[in-house]
């Protein structure tokens, strides 16, 4: 019998990354983010966040909902 994962899933941890943008206000350096890169790329690829170089570092942001 498989035995369940002990870890939170990926849905689990992107939704948890979403809130910590929203309390950000939108916005915040990837190096001060906890979450993995695939979390983090798995909402790059569903279009909820998008990465900005803005020279002094990079951002994670919410996109703009239209």
């Amino acid at each position: 019998m498989p035995r369940k994962s002990t870890y939170p899933s990926t849905s689990d941890q992107s939704h948890q990354c979403l809130q910590y943008l929203q309390r950000c206000g939108g916005s915040t350096r990837l190096c001060s983010i906890n979450f993995s890169l695939g979390v983090i790329q798995t909402l790059v690829n569903q279009k909820l966040v998008k990465i900005k170089n803005t020279g002094a570092g990079f951002f994670v942001e919410l996109e703009d909902a239209k």
